[in-house]
């Protein structure tokens, strides 16, 4: 009778351990994201689906370009759900050939960069291309208004890839003596900046982006400035001036060659480690993939109605879009909808 009394006893203890072992998450997730939103918004829906279908630990680290891709390199983060691929090849692609890091295959299937103008001085002085911005007098139109002997050019923001980018494009194609670069300071004050051209009637030129909500707006009619065709070559050699003065500054800036962005699929980075033991999570992570018009809705979503609340706008996805139930196994899918 002792001898059952005490089986029970151990038997009462280990069902408490295993109880408690499964309830406690062994899964654990630092994700990477971005100072803009679309970056935002796909970290808070895996972080989502990872804390309410996988039982997982999930902290979302924020940061610019740069020190979010050195913490990933460094192991010091698991996975981004949204890198901009082409931006940093010098950077990434040794990791990928190492092993230290793994792609997980496109996020977004389209994106855009570029220099775009207002529609109606687009029209107005027929101003198509970035050779058109060395006209007679058409910088006079995009005065730089803390340096009115020059025209303005809004670039993208310091810290990400692009703004290195845009000034040697600037400097290549012969407008640095004409034009200003201008740094907005964050994504939304791109953004500002843009709409405060358009509510006051001022022509603006100005690097953009997609996916974004902003694109989608009917108030802002931009034109996309064409530029000389994209080549791997010249864009190659571009890159290798813009890796020396993100490190040595714009003194190491000498020329070499410019063309257009390349458009492209956005695409998801995890670490090797994280890759090599972490299965059930890279199954999910290797399968998310939304469309650019979904991203742009959940952007304009996310800006207009939620009125800049990520989780709202996660669950909003989660709640009217199917796509993503085929990510994840379906008895993980039913625990996720049953937190809704």
């Amino acid at each position: 009778m002792n001898f059952i009394k005490k089986l029970f006893l151990v038997l009462s203890v280990l069902s408490l351990f295993c109880l408690h072992s499964f309830s406690t998450s062994a899964c654990s997730v630092k994700i990477g994201s971005f100072d803009w939103d679309s970056a935002n918004i796909h970290s808070t829906i895996a972080s989502y689906i990872l804390e309410n279908g996988y039982d997982c630990n999930v902290k979302i680290i924020k940061g610019r370009t740069n020190p979010i891709l050195a913490a990933l390199i460094d192991n010091k983060i698991d996975i981004i759900f949204e890198h901009w691929t082409d931006n940093n090849v010098a950077l990434i692609d040794p990791e990928l050939a190492s092993g230290n890091l793994v792609d997980l295959g496109v996020n977004t299937p389209a994106s855009e960069q570029a220099f775009f103008i207002d529609r109606v001085t687009s029209e107005t002085y027929d101003i198509t291309s970035v050779e058109d911005l060395k006209k007679s007098k058409i910088w006079e139109l995009f005065k730089d208004p803390e340096d009115p002997t020059k025209g303005r050019i809004i670039s993208c923001i310091f810290g990400w890839t692009c703004y290195t980018i845009n000034y040697v494009k600037i400097m290549e194609y012969g407008l640095g003596d004409l034009y200003n670069m201008y740094d907005p300071g964050t994504a939304s004050g791109l953004d500002k900046t843009i709409i405060d051209a358009f509510a006051n009637g001022k022509p603006i030129i100005t690097y953009y982006y997609t996916p974004t909500s902003l694109m989608g707006k009917p108030e802002i009619d931009m034109v996309r400035l064409s530029e000389t065709s994209y080549d791997k070559a010249c864009w190659d050699s571009m890159m290798v001036v813009v890796d020396n003065i993100k490190i040595y500054g714009t003194n190491a800036y000498e020329s070499s060659c410019a063309n257009e962005y390349k458009d492209m699929a956005l695409t998801k980075l995890a670490t090797g480690n994280f890759y090599n033991n972490n299965s059930n999570i890279i199954s999910f992570a290797n399968s998310y993939t939304i469309t650019t018009s979904v991203v742009n809705n959940l952007l304009a979503y996310y800006v207009d109605i939620s009125d800049g609340n990520l989780e709202e706008t996660a669950k909003y996805y989660l709640k009217n879009y199917s796509e993503w139930e085929t990510w994840v196994p379906s008895d993980i899918a039913s625990k996720i909808k049953n937190t809704l």
